[in-house]
């Protein structure tokens, strides 16, 4: 029997102006919002199956063992060269190495991830956490 617990996804410091989201597995956006200098949260309901792996609509996976979230960044934003340069991006976060611990039906695991880059762009590709996951509820 498949339980369902909820990723706490925060990003610590977007890049103001432009579009986040949770992108399912099948490339399809969610819950899309604006960025502003505030902390966005998205929150990620996922199958927990018997064998203790992570599953569901927005859990992907590479090879026997990873799992991993995206969310996805979009729009334009100022910045060299003059005018304004397209952005599109994707932050892939790790499940698959959340202590087993804290994998339980019903709960909500947090963590912050970084928003930027070393550059100032959008954080992208494989995106670490800042703080360990956590149990908040």
């Amino acid at each position: 029997m498949t339980e369902t617990l909820t990723l706490r996804l925060t990003i610590a410091d977007p890049v103001p102006g432009l579009h986040y989201w949770r992108q399912d597995a099948k490339n399809a956006p969610h819950d899309i919002r604006l960025s502003t200098d505030a902390p966005l949260t998205f929150d990620m309901p996922v199958d927990l199956r018997p064998d203790g792996t992570l599953g569901g609509t927005f859990v992907r996976r590479e090879g026997p063992t990873r799992r991993f979230v995206y969310i996805a960044i979009g729009g334009s934003m100022d910045g060299p060269p003059p005018g304004l340069a397209q952005v599109s991006r994707r932050a892939k976060i790790d499940v698959h190495d959340i202590p087993a611990d804290l994998l339980k039906p019903g709960a909500v695991i947090a963590t912050t991830l970084p928003g930027r880059g070393k550059d100032g762009t959008p954080a992208c590709a494989t995106v670490r956490p800042l703080s360990p996951w956590t149990i908040i509820s």
